[in-house]
């Protein structure tokens, strides 16, 4: 009688603490979703905007630069800030900042002004610090469907954002676009310090000594550097910056695509934006729960990159937007398999004291991405065209494909040894 009069609050505490963590969640994808809008309305005027000032399509890329190298300095420390801190000093910060990058192009009248605004996206780690949320509240076997979920908030923010940017700033010009992303962070960070918990990691009383013990700095590189030394980790890291590489490429110069090779106006381009968001919302919110369900991680990640590879040479033979709103199908399934995959893999090889750092290396990654892209994409838009990024993606995903191949097949037949 006494063993279930002592069990009895445990449980109600259990149901209480599960109710209020599901309900952390479910703002946490309401502040994604918005941090997503204003990022994407952001990406659908700053092109024209940049082209306003003078800029040709070098300088948009030297831009575009500029924007990757800040982030692939500040997502590993803002990972590390939040495991640190507390996930909710993270997100503040994220927001914070946000206020600050769209205050900032709202009064960009220059072409200098245009790259000072850049500079505060070192701290601008919205989805970062949304996932470090929702890996922290979630089972190890339920992440990726969590993180899928994300990858759904992306798609309605990627709607909503890219319709935003393209009718406001048609209606109403750039400034005023730019204006209502400020006011809208600042709504985010106004729900993130209502509603999310200063602490989001489920951890036993003696973690937090040695978390007081490693908290030497921030910036401790080598705490940083360190997660790669857990086993698989390199690897997967090798094949998330190498597979994602060609997709990152076209990705970033997308805009200079739009504008250019499929001669889409401000409205045009946002409606075709919208478009990806919702194909990323079919295949996030109803596909990839599924699929996590019945198949192994590892053979979901072989497929995506099998289906990069034949989506690059679909875009071989690309002549037309109306040829690319096929494309956009089978592209969005493998890019969201792909980073919800290797999100989830990783973050389950290291403890859960330092997930936030991982999930700030894994941003680095397409930090990374949109640091050498614009250079690379440059380049081959200039003297091969756009033929180029679907070669390239072909060529490097075979090979990767194959790689992967074999390596499964090399480890089930020493498991049947």
């Amino acid at each position: 009688m006494s063993r279930v009069k002592s069990e009895s609050p445990t449980a109600v505490t259990d149901v209480r603490t599960g109710s209020k963590m599901q309900r952390v969640i479910y703002v946490t994808y309401l502040i994604a979703v918005l941090d997503i809008t204003w990022m994407f309305l952001q990406f659908s005027i700053t092109p024209y905007l940049a082209k306003k000032l003078g800029f040709d399509t070098l300088w948009i890329g030297y831009l575009q630069t500029m924007v990757g190298v800040v982030q692939l300095l500040g997502g590993p420390i803002f990972g590390r800030f939040a495991d640190l801190f507390g996930a909710r000093a993270a997100m503040c910060l994220s927001c914070t900042a946000s206020v600050v990058y769209y205050g900032l192009l709202a009064i960009a009248d220059s072409p200098l002004m245009l790259f000072v605004h850049k500079l505060p996206a070192v701290l601008m780690h919205g989805l970062p610090g949304a996932q470090m949320v929702v890996t922290d509240l979630t089972e190890p076997d339920k992440r990726a469907e969590a993180l899928g979920k994300l990858g759904l908030c992306f798609g309605i923010g990627m709607v909503a954002g890219s319709t935003l940017g393209g009718t406001l700033s048609t209606h109403y010009g750039e400034t005023f676009a730019a204006c209502v992303a400020a006011g809208g962070s600042f709504i985010s960070f106004l729900l993130v310090w209502t509603f999310i918990p200063k602490h989001t990691k489920i951890q036993a009383p003696q973690d937090n000594t040695d978390k007081k013990s490693n908290a030497k700095s921030v910036f401790d590189l080598g705490e940083i550097t360190r997660l790669m030394k857990y086993p698989g980790v390199a690897k997967t890291f090798m094949v998330k910056i190498i597979s994602g590489l060609p997709s990152g490429i076209f990705q970033v110069m997308f805009s200079v695509i739009a504008m250019n090779f499929f001669q889409l106006a401000p409205e045009q381009n946002g409606y075709l934006m919208a478009y990806f968001g919702i194909v990323s919302m079919v295949i996030q919110g109803g596909v990839i729960g599924r699929l996590t369900s019945k198949y192994s991680e590892n053979s979901l990640l072989l497929l995506s990159i099998g289906m990069s590879s034949l989506v690059g040479l679909a875009q071989v033979f690309m002549a037309n937007v109306f040829q690319f709103c096929f494309i956009v199908l089978p592209m969005m399934f493998s890019l969201s398999v792909f980073n919800v995959i290797t999100d989830s893999m990783l973050t389950k090889t290291v403890p859960s004291s330092d997930t936030g750092t991982m999930l700030g290396l894994c941003a680095s990654v397409q930090s990374l991405l949109r640091t050498i892209g614009p250079t690379i994409g440059g380049f081959l838009y200039h003297n091969y065209g756009v033929a180029s990024f679907g070669f390239i993606q072909f060529a490097v995903n075979m090979v990767v494909f194959m790689f992967m191949l074999r390596n499964m097949v090399n480890t089930k037949d020493e498991h049947r040894e």
